[in-house]
């Protein structure tokens, strides 16, 4: 483990415990950093590449509740074996009520199931079916079924639930399992799921590690051991750990700033916009109350999970703002990234992938509650130094004003950002994976 901690109450120590280094960190500082580890990421013995006209079945289950991340994960995985494997025919099961925003590349399709709403940590109910929940819960579970064993896939990628939402994967799962014993189940697993103590307990009482044992050929983890190990906080049993794989993180396309900025931009994204409104709002209570002493240009981008008497409110205080522009949502954030001199997020597994792709500045301010993932990311990427943050509670204009302006007054990033080589890795996985499958020699 690099890091002793205690997530609630914010202390992390550096433990100099270890018998080898990893090297996967670009040094564009001017003090020494090393990651220290002891054991290799993903050592995978790199088989050959299978043939240019392989065409393997891909599924991929994204069950989508709340914000974008894990549909836009699944996504970004879909269009990286399409890359790799032209003429591969890739499925998508999700819930995702903007699913039909994205632009899909030919070759992919999705089937879309009845949205649900994360209403707790573990609780979910329908998002717009709400008096049908029961028969909601059935007609996903069918529908799954159906698709899985008409589809009838040469590789399985499951999204972060081993046995889906209130188990609507389990029969599915042992169906295709006794149809079709070669095809390859894999579990993917963000970085950070919630606190440890409480991840810990849910996995094992609500069955996932016996799920994963019977049905999942390997666990893919989205990140870095040596920022997070994700399989020694959540205590992974043994015969599970000996099935996982960390694969690192998953970088997004990148663009490059085509003219240079008059102004300072800023760009503000909440994700989904689900619970961004607050961070929103004291940004531009901080600009509308001249906190800031330099030119700026604003935009922001409301996500479209935002409730619309929200948006509204927003818009009527802060609309005429000078030098502030105003978006409901966009798909693909890749260009304003680029031209982003700071960015003001919250602290989701995809932002952050994109931050880190773009190797930008940013403040996260993440969520903290039903689930404490984001608020334990912010906190590790903060204390490596490689973002700034403010918690939660802290969150004023005043704060938030003050952070900006310690960022423009910084004379250059020299953050220390991780190398993002998380889907060639996957890449060699997958070669390995379906050649096992396939008998392909």
């Amino acid at each position: 483990m690099f890091f002793a901690k205690d997530y609630e109450t914010e202390s992390y120590l550096s433990s100099g415990v270890s018998n080898s280094y990893f090297t996967g960190f670009h040094a564009e500082q001017t003090r020494p950093f090393i990651l220290q580890t002891e054991n290799p990421i993903f050592a995978v013995k790199r088989k050959p590449v299978l043939p240019h006209t392989f065409q393997p079945k891909i599924l991929l289950y994204s069950h989508d509740t709340f914000g974008l991340g894990n549909i836009r994960r699944t996504l970004l995985l879909a269009e990286n074996f399409k890359k790799h494997y032209p003429k591969s025919s890739i499925l998508i099961i999700t819930g995702s009520p903007v699913i039909h925003a994205f632009r899909l590349p030919e070759g992919i399709d999705y089937i879309k199931l009845p949205s649900l709403d994360r209403v707790d940590a573990e609780k979910y109910q329908p998002l717009f079916l709400a008096d049908c929940a029961e028969e909601i819960r059935q007609t996903r579970a069918a529908i799954i079924e159906k698709i899985t064993l008409g589809f009838n896939p040469d590789l399985f990628i499951v999204d972060k639930r081993a046995a889906g939402i209130n188990g609507e994967l389990l029969s599915a799962l042992k169906k295709i399992r006794r149809r079709n014993p070669e095809v390859k189940v894999i579990l993917g697993l963000r970085d950070i799921l919630d606190a440890p103590t409480r991840t810990s307990r849910v996995l094992r009482e609500n069955g996932s590690f016996d799920v994963i044992e019977k049905f999942y050929d390997e666990v893919w983890i989205y990140g870095l051991q040596e920022i997070f190990d994700t399989a020694a906080e959540y205590n992974f049993p043994a015969n599970i750990k000996s099935k996982t794989f960390y694969c690192g993180y998953l970088k997004r396309p990148v663009a490059e700033r085509k003219t240079p900025n008059t102004k300072f931009q800023i760009l503000v994204t909440t994700g989904g916009g689900g619970d961004g409104s607050r961070m929103i709002e004291k940004y531009l209570e901080g600009l509308a109350i001249g906190k800031l002493k330099f030119p700026v240009f604003s935009k922001i981008i409301f996500g479209p999970q935002m409730a619309d008497k929200t948006r509204r409110e927003l818009l009527a205080r802060f609309g005429n703002l000078p030098d502030t522009n105003f978006s409901d949502f966009e798909a693909d954030l890749t260009n304003d990234y680029a031209k982003a001199d700071l960015i003001i997020s919250m602290a989701g597994y995809n932002t952050v992938c994109e931050l880190l792709s773009h190797r930008k500045k940013a403040i996260l301010i993440p969520r903290s509650e039903p689930v404490r993932e984001q608020l334990i990311r912010a906190r590790l990427l903060e204390n490596l130094g490689i973002f700034e943050m403010i918690e939660p509670r802290n969150l004023t204009a005043e704060t938030l004003m003050g952070k900006i302006s310690e960022v423009f007054y910084q004379a250059k990033n020299t953050r220390n950002f991780p190398e993002m080589d998380g889907l060639p890795r996957i890449n060699e996985r997958l070669e390995n994976l379906l050649e096992e499958a396939l008998c392909v020699s």
